[in-house]
């Protein structure tokens, strides 16, 4: 078996770099790690242990996938307090980002999506 501690880092493409990590530094407070070691990219933008790594296209983007039926990644997800979880539904409102609630029994997660598209939760299970 092997002994996973926790998921370290999800990578994905992005229009514009820099207006990514403005976004995820603005937005969900995360911040811009190991500049030093890579240079420009993969930018590193991180919360505690967990990092969003983004990358720039390597030639022409192609089209997003728009539903459940095709093979992708639906969404990542950071777990925040009930506090932040509030907090977050509030910033979102005021900055005109809108969002979807859902009640899972277990959690509640707001869903929204960065400036490319990618969809993003915030979930927690103080509820």
């Amino acid at each position: 078996m092997i002994g996973v501690q926790h998921l370290d880092h999800v990578a994905i493409t992005v229009t514009d770099v820099e207006r990514s990590a403005r976004w995820y530094g603005e937005v969900l407070g995360l911040e811009r790690r190991h500049e030093e070691v890579w240079g420009g990219y993969p930018l590193m933008m991180c919360a505690g242990e967990t990092c969003i790594a983004l990358f720039p296209p390597d030639g022409t983007l192609s089209e997003r996938p728009s539903n459940r039926t095709t093979i992708s990644m639906r969404h990542f997800a950071f777990r925040v307090d009930r506090e932040n979880f509030t907090a977050a539904q509030e910033r979102l409102g005021e900055t005109g980002i809108s969002f979807t609630f859902e009640d899972h029994e277990i959690c509640h997660s707001i869903y929204f999506a960065d400036p490319d598209g990618h969809r993003v939760e915030l979930t927690t299970f103080e509820i």
